[in-house]
């Protein structure tokens, strides 16, 4: 089983680290203090350290999961402390291109092997849906990206150029998602529901809708037909979602996160 080292136990790095450690790899975690470190070890039983470079020792994928203002500080600690013949470079920071990342990585990492990756914290339940893009040298890492990321939710191989729609539409849009059982569960408490049960029960039927999607094959709209009638309940409250902006909002909300 591969090694993997991920400097950063924020959202991100710690949900994957979390959903990487279940699924049996050997996972180690760098970050600047011992809280969220301790209490992943505590949790999951991965290994950690406050060195990034004692993380990347003898590591087979590296993921760089810090914020952006502090990547290159972070890339510059470690560039040479990395085996570019064995380990292959994971970037999570959005705005790092796959050349910018080569740049900063320098001139002794000529034909470093670099991808660009992108969960979203489901990654931490296993149901995390991952884009993944590869620069040339990486290409041949394609499959075990894809086990590795497959282990935790779902993964899908994308240009470059649809990476920024990708993180808007599955790593944003996790949030957006969340927002929608938030709204639906505050409309359930004027209904009458107590908040735990509102948010108990939009849980179930958002999950439940996508599993139907999903396991009929069937456009989303096809399957609102089903649940339609003629003068019926759904279709009043659905034009009144719409009256209200709905589908253009989510729409519009994607298009910022993307930077369209």
């Amino acid at each position: 089983m591969k090694r993997i080292s991920i400097i950063g136990a924020g959202a991100m790095g710690g949900a994957i680290a979390a959903g990487l450690s279940r699924a049996g790899y050997t996972v180690t975690v760098s970050n600047r203090s011992r809280g969220k470190l301790d209490a992943l070890a505590d949790e999951y039983g991965v290994a950690v350290t406050l060195s990034n470079v004692e993380a990347v020792k003898d590591a087979d994928v590296v993921i760089l999961a810090v914020k952006p203002y502090v990547l290159p500080d972070v890339i510059a600690g470690v560039a040479h402390e990395i085996d570019y013949n064995r380990t292959v470079v994971a970037s999570l920071v959005p705005g790092f291109s796959l050349s910018d990342l080569r740049e900063a990585l320098g001139v002794g990492a000529s034909g470093a092997a670099i991808a660009r990756v992108m969960p979203n914290t489901a990654a931490a339940v296993g149901r995390s849906m991952t884009f993944v893009c590869l620069n040339p040298e990486a290409r041949s890492y394609e499959n075990l990206f894809m086990e590795m990321f497959d282990s935790i939710g779902m993964t899908a191989v994308v240009d470059e150029r649809l990476f920024g729609a990708a993180t808007a539409l599955c790593s944003c849009g996790i949030a957006y998602a969340m927002r929608y059982i938030r709204a639906a569960s505050e409309g359930g408490v004027e209904l009458g529901f107590r908040a735990s049960e509102a948010c108990e029960y939009v849980c179930r039927t958002v999950e439940g809708a996508a599993a139907l999607i999903e396991a009929q094959k069937i456009h989303p709209e096809a399957a609102i037909d089903n649940v339609t009638t003629p003068g019926g309940l759904t279709i009043k409250g659905l034009n009144a979602m719409e009256k209200s902006g709905f589908t253009a909002a989510v729409i519009g909300g994607l298009k910022a996160s993307s930077g369209k």
